[in-house]
């Protein structure tokens, strides 16, 4: 199961083209510490059995090759039923099994009242009680155990009965339901699971085809996001990277501004109205000229040269205008980014349909950036893979009135989360960058005798940038410890050891392959075995 973020407009009148107030320049509220073990570099969890594992088992021929080849990557685990104590059970089986890869795992949190409208993914709590017992349950499942919640996608795009107070508008309607209820809801998640020190946790801030920056950065401080880590972005969604980087920034400086403006309650901030948001772009740097973002072109910042046809893609203009809103305040709310299917960008055909469904299962679609917590970018804590790519979104019709997609040969897709051979294909054919995991680990155990082992290990560079410094690691699975280690340097915690590069054999070259050994202890009467799982880098290795 799995939700998917609408691709609708949600509007708010183009900006005045007017001089601004600047306020007085006052720090930003400091940002909750990171959690124990999540930070750049973090390696993220390859789950060994993942729901892609258990597709690869029921396929054949080049669909099992295809999952096969996504399983290799870390993607979140899903969480979306259950009492308190099978969610309890659930969560702390997934944080045992990273804990002992030395690996950081993503869950999502996916139980609302009400959640995605009752539309394809309807379900979840049946009231606030309920809903705040699971979470508990979830808490503890976690514990003190390193994790990163992604929490209720869709959560703060989908508001049954909530209208924005911003520009009047709503796109969620179920007769009978508070949508202050919401807000409770997530206040409470919020709390209870940044209670766990090892626990980041992220809210809803929807894509930059949804939600103007304003209604984002309003929702969010509604929902407690100062208490939070910061917020995630293009869920199940196709939005470019780039774009979303630009958007996750825009919504981090009016958090600033709100915090700053509005100390007491920043979100009752009078400016979110006054934010640059991505459907009016004008600004100091343009000369107050502005239009909508273009979602279909990469995003960049590039001085404006008059020509009107730029303003589509050019960020100046709203890099500009927060530059002189914010003076010497600094954005310090954090975001993620889910670029699990958006290599390609949004789809922009479809126009002979009455409800293109640019949300669910668009055709010509690639995977994006390769998970990591490394994303070159200040308040980017992470590239992941949140949606499980390889996953339908439901059976999209196109508004035919019939029951098979017209882009997919007519075919009834399958249900929401069901596994979706022709998708997956897809994903990997056109994935962009191209589908290359960075690393292949061979391990070999060369001879064994009662108490002890010899093995060794080939490490090789399958990317296309070398490897300055390498660190990789890998989790025992038979009580196995390393006694005595050759042309790396190694370091054990538990199962899960560690080998660094030596001076010699640092830099390995895309294509180059380099090899360490060592000497292992293991318990008399048990055999040494093979680890399923190898991270250099934070990157997992083909193995």
């Amino acid at each position: 199961m799995a939700a998917r973020s609408r691709y609708r407009h949600h509007l708010l009148a183009a900006a005045a083209a007017a001089a601004l107030v600047i306020a007085a320049a006052v720090p930003a509220a400091a940002a909750k510490p990171a959690p124990l073990a999540w930070g750049p570099g973090a390696p993220l969890f390859v789950d060994p059995a993942s729901t892609t594992v258990q597709a690869a088992a029921g396929l054949s021929g080049d669909a099992k090759d295809d999952a096969n080849l996504l399983a290799q990557f870390p993607t979140a685990t899903w969480l979306t039923k259950g009492t308190p104590q099978q969610v309890q059970t659930a969560a702390r089986a997934v944080v045992t099994a990273a804990q002992s890869q030395g690996t950081v795992p993503v869950l999502v949190a996916y139980f609302l009242p009400n959640r995605d409208c009752g539309q394809y993914s309807a379900g979840g709590a049946q009231s606030t009680a309920q809903y705040k017992a699971w979470i508990d349950g979830l808490a503890k499942g976690i514990g003190d155990t390193p994790a990163a919640v992604i929490l209720e996608p869709d959560g703060l795009g989908l508001i049954p009965n909530y209208v924005s107070p911003l520009d009047g508008s709503s796109n969620c309607s179920i007769p009978g339901v508070d949508p202050a209820n919401r807000f409770v809801e997530l206040n409470y998640a919020v709390d209870a699971l940044g209670a766990k020190r090892g626990t980041a946790v992220y809210l809803d801030a929807t894509h930059t085809g949804w939600q103007n920056v304003g209604e984002s950065a309003q929702r969010l401080l509604k929902a407690g996001v100062q208490r939070a880590d910061g917020f995630f972005l293009n869920v199940s969604n196709y939005q470019r990277t780039e774009n979303q980087v630009a958007y996750g920034r825009w919504v981090s400086s009016c958090i600033a501004l709100a915090a700053r403006d509005s100390a007491a309650d920043p979100a009752a901030y009078g400016g979110f109205n006054g934010c640059g948001n991505q459907y009016w772009n004008g600004g100091p740097d343009t000369g107050w000229s502005g239009t909508a973002m273009d979602n279909t072109q990469v995003w960049r910042t590039a001085p404006y040269s008059g020509n009107p046809a730029d303003l589509a893609w050019n960020t100046v203009g709203i890099d500009s205008r927060y530059a002189s809103q914010l003076g010497t305040t600094a954005p310090t709310t954090h975001f993620v980014i889910d670029t699990s299917r958006n290599g390609q960008g949004p789809w922009t055909g479809g126009s002979q349909y009455s409800d293109r469904q640019d949300w669910c299962n668009p055709p010509g679609r690639g995977l994006g950036v390769a998970p990591t917590t490394s994303t070159g970018y200040a308040l980017a804590d992470a590239f992941l893979w949140v949606k499980v790519p390889g996953e339908s979104d439901g059976q999209c019709t196109r508004g035919t009135g019939g029951t098979t997609d017209p882009e997919w040969g007519g075919i009834v897709d399958p249900a929401a989360g069901a596994w979706f051979v022709q998708q997956a294909d897809q994903l990997i054919t056109l994935a962009a960058p191209a589908v290359t995991q960075p690393c292949r680990v061979a391990y070999t155990v060369h001879g064994s005798w009662p108490g002890g082992f010899t093995a060794q290990v080939w490490l090789t560079n399958t990317g296309t940038r070398a490897l300055n410094g390498w660190n990789m690691r890998w989790a025992f699975t038979h009580g196995e410890s390393v006694a005595q280690m050759w042309s790396a340097a190694p370091t054990q915690a538990g199962a899960t050891v560690q080998a660094a590069n030596l001076g010699y054999n640092q830099v390995v070259k895309p294509g180059q392959t380099i090899t360490f050994g060592f000497n292992g202890a293991i318990a008399r009467g048990s055999s040494p075995a093979a680890p399923t799982s190898f991270a250099v880098n934070g990157f997992t290795c083909t193995a």
